[in-house]
């Protein structure tokens, strides 16, 4: 299937998006060169919820984040589950990535590409075990809630994350695909 097929249900993805000074754009392609990879995101399931997430400002979010140094892609996700939903992983499945290009003059943290890197996205099953860990140089999570499908996207759209709110779609559909 080419790109343009497979975002052709997904507006908000199909078209450059931009996040502060970061312009990127969304690839169900997500065989990348690893040493480009500085975050990763998930969109997780528990049965047939799905988890999201509200910060204290009352933004909902994607969940995941930024690698640390040296720290391989699926251990960031591991341990961004557990900092912000209390969750422990049990499967993931990629199905995509962000290609990203920064205006910044440096990179997000010194240990990440700069200033073209690659964010992977994926779905999977958690298991909710505790509270988010909230450390100190986190986003601090308020709220943390398995709901249907249909809510999950309805709360990204209501917020103008169309982005978020279609890649819990796209999610929802391979899913069950």
């Amino acid at each position: 299937m080419n790109q343009n097929a497979a975002l052709q249900d997904y507006p908000a993805l199909s078209k450059h998006i931009v996040w502060g000074a970061v312009e990127n754009c969304f690839s169900p392609n997500y065989e990348v060169d690893i040493a480009l990879v500085s975050n990763i995101s998930i969109i997780p399931t528990v049965g047939d919820g799905y988890v999201v997430m509200q910060l204290e400002d009352g933004r909902w979010e994607l969940i995941g984040g930024t690698l640390e140094p040296d720290e391989h892609h699926m251990d960031a996700l591991v341990r961004e589950a557990k900092e912000e939903i209390g969750a422990e992983m049990v499967n993931y499945t990629l199905f995509g990535c962000f290609n990203c290009h920064s205006s910044a003059s440096e990179p997000y943290r010194p240990h990440i590409p700069h200033p073209n890197f690659v964010r992977l996205v994926g779905y999977g099953e958690v298991k909710l075990t505790g509270k988010p860990l909230n450390p100190p140089d986190g986003e601090q999570v308020a709220l943390v809630e398995v709901v249907p499908i249909d809510e999950a996207v309805r709360r990204f759209e209501e917020i103008g994350r169309h982005d978020i709110a279609e890649l819990y779609a796209m999610a929802h559909r391979m899913k069950h695909s």
